[in-house]
């Protein structure tokens, strides 16, 4: 899922801040660009694991146009966190499926040439996540 990210600029006094507006409480700071959006990445994580050990829902990203019009983030460079929100979900669970055959070998010759696909299984739960996601 890609996080939007709002990044407030710093200076010679402030590091450069971080707010994750469709995670609630979620910021991170870093000395340059580059720091604040490594520990962007560092604090949605640890964010999304503290939720999941509650049994709370992991929140669904909204795009950055969403939140550039807010003028809370005025002068915001904006930039995205690709995080695999799979494995905060819970506790892979076993099921059997029925698909069609020709569509179950696409599936397979498209996780077989993209490597982020891990498996037959991590894309199907992608894909259901998309589909939940503009539902």
């Amino acid at each position: 899922m890609l996080y939007p990210i709002a990044i407030f600029p710093g200076d010679e006094q402030h590091a450069w801040g971080v707010e994750v507006p469709d995670i609630p409480g979620c910021f991170s700071a870093g000395d340059d660009l580059d720091e604040a959006m490594a520990s962007a990445r560092e604090a949605i994580e640890g964010h999304l694991e503290i939720l999941a050990e509650d049994g709370a829902p992991i929140p669904v990203a909204s795009k950055v146009t969403f939140h550039a019009a807010n003028p809370d983030y005025a002068g915001c460079t904006w930039a995205v966190i690709d995080i695999d929100v799979i494995k905060y979900l819970g506790k892979a669970e076993k099921l059997n499926i029925t698909l069609p055959g020709h569509l179950l070998n696409r599936i397979d010759e498209y996780v077989k040439n993209h490597p982020d696909q891990k498996s037959r299984s991590g894309f199907l739960a992608k894909a259901a996540l998309k589909a939940l996601e503009h539902a």
